[in-house]
């Protein structure tokens, strides 16, 4: 596959093959005038997305199916939760998905290696879809959790395997590989809904399940395959553990499992078990472990004052980005599951499976990203570039208005009418413009205001805003919330609006806190 998608190149210098982009004496093939190595992450990562994203676009809906607040059109066969149940799963598995994705990234510097790491991941992504493909509610929970544990791993490593491809961070191609690798991205999580969502929600639950299953195995293939085209770097460990370390860490971790095993089993022995015992402590630790993160960041007495101070403007920036994406990630959730039961599913009289509501995302990015860039340079050689606080007070604006937006087909469709697609169509238009000015925008200050001591885990702590946002919202509706409900879903909007309404009337205290970061 990415075979035939490489060319010859006779412009850039000869290199030995697998050896980045230094002097050698065999002719390069390239990937779009980049390394081959670069064709073999695209087609991985693209197959785990199409994997990830299929399985997320068939999960609220098969929560939802047999039960209570499930449509009348939705076949039966999932595991009949109500939608508050079913917000709140959702909401845990993605932010579980993100605070794994540090740990992964752990195990690849000093345990595995990326390479290794990047295989161990997908070989547990694709056990858990098949996991999922099994029918009974106890083997789904536990597909999630290793379709959770393999994202984790691979998420963080995959994304510094595509680095070591080039020569340093002044390798001029180095941006535009990234570009590459995340159209990789968007195009299996465009085109998974349509496959995988289509069979799913029409055919058979299990059926979609296994063909995520399908998906991440020819990205593991492709993989392997084609790791003699990578840096020699990805199969290195960067800073082993020493034998002291392994076993300090390996009795760490068991006292942990057996801890939290004796535990549980005493809860299920006693009959006491309900969803609530594993849900409740994944959302506190959602929210204890990224604020736990930052405050040590913060007090590290390693810090210059001026890396305390960029610590400082980046909390604003961590807190706004978790207020963006605690709304944003019920696209998946409420917003969905109002597609499935509250509109018509047709049109121009043209019938569709409400999963693919999710490929509408993927496919705004594709479309709006180069624009955004575009204007931002635009703006910047005119000395008009916003700066990145306005840039987040933008974000914040745009996903508040997209859920006033809401409103609308929320009204609407209170006395039983099924509104039209289009209405959420809006609203994940609204998204993802909000998306560009928060999630690239959020990735570049993230490495320009890390500290040099944790300049390589700063990436996982922007992951965790994520976390903290979806746990917020797994708070809510396990507390009984009702997320579709226009007054909360208002409270929701205006909580947004008026935080990108502090970020942008405080953004000259933040500017300084940012010191010569812009």
């Amino acid at each position: 596959m990415a075979s035939s998608l490489t060319k010859d190149s006779p412009d850039l210098p000869e290199r030995p093959p697998g050896s980045g982009t230094g002097p050698g004496t065999t002719p390069e093939k390239t990937f779009f005038g980049h390394p081959r190595g670069l064709a073999t992450l695209f087609m991985t990562e693209m197959w785990e997305r199409f994997s990830f994203y299929g399985m997320r676009a068939l999960l609220t809906l098969y929560l939802l199916s047999g039960g209570p607040d499930a449509s009348t059109g939705l076949q039966g066969g999932g595991l009949g939760l109500t939608l508050a149940t079913t917000t709140a799963v959702y909401s845990i598995y993605l932010s579980m998905v993100y605070l794994l994705a540090m740990p992964g990234g752990w195990l690849g510097d000093r345990v595995w290696g990326p390479r290794r790491t990047v295989t161990v991941a997908a070989c547990t992504i694709m056990a858990g879809h098949l996991t999922l493909a099994l029918p009974g509610a106890g083997t789904f929970f536990a597909g999630l959790a290793l379709v959770a544990v393999g994202s984790g791993l691979l998420k963080a490593n995959i994304s510094t395997m595509v680095g070591q491809l080039y020569d340093g961070p002044d390798d001029p191609r180095r941006d535009g590989g990234f570009t590459l690798f995340y159209m990789g991205i968007n195009i299996g999580a465009f085109f998974a809904p349509l496959v995988i969502g289509t069979v799913g929600e029409t055919y058979s639950w299990h059926l979609g399940f296994a063909l995520a299953a399908l998906g991440m195995g020819l990205g593991l293939l492709q993989f392997l395959l084609g790791t003699k085209h990578l840096s020699p770097e990805s199969g290195r460990v960067p800073t082993p553990l020493s034998r002291e370390e392994r076993a300090r860490w390996l009795t760490r971790g068991l006292s942990w499992l057996l801890a939290v095993s004796v535990f549980y089993g005493v809860v299920v022995f006693t009959g006491a078990f309900t969803l609530n015992w594993a849900m409740v402590p994944l959302t506190l630790a959602g929210v204890a472990i990224p604020a736990g993160v930052l405050i040590r960041m913060k007090r590290d007495p390693d810090l210059s004052p001026a890396e305390r101070a960029r610590m400082s403007a980046y909390i604003w920036f961590f807190v706004a980005a978790a207020v963006f994406w605690m709304i944003y990630d019920q696209g998946g959730s409420t917003v969905q599951a109002f597609g499935t039961t509250k509109t018509a599913h047709q049109v121009f009289g043209i019938g569709f499976p409400t999963s693919w509501y999710q490929s509408l995302n993927p496919v705004f990015i594709m479309a709006l990203a180069p624009v955004a860039a575009w204007c931002w340079l635009w703006l910047n050689r005119r000395g008009r570039e916003p700066g990145t606080a306005v840039k987040f007070a933008a974000g914040l604006a745009l996903v508040g208005v997209s859920f006033f937006f809401f409103l609308i087909p929320l009204v609407l469709a209170a006395d039983g009418v099924a509104v039209s697609p289009v209405w959420l169509v809006g609203v994940y238009l609204i998204q993802t413009v909000g998306e560009l000015c928060v999630s690239p925008v959020g990735l570049s200050v993230t490495t320009k205001m890390a500290p040099a001591k944790y300049a390589g885990r700063m990436m996982g702590v922007w992951f965790l805003a994520v976390t903290a946002g979806g746990s917020v919202t797994g708070m809510l509706a396990i507390a009984g919330v009702g997320l579709s409900r226009t007054g909360v879903v208002a409270v929701e909007a205006a909580l947004a609006t008026l935080a990108g309404f502090a970020m942008f009337m405080y953004r000259g205290k933040v500017r300084a806190l940012m010191g010569e970061v812009r």
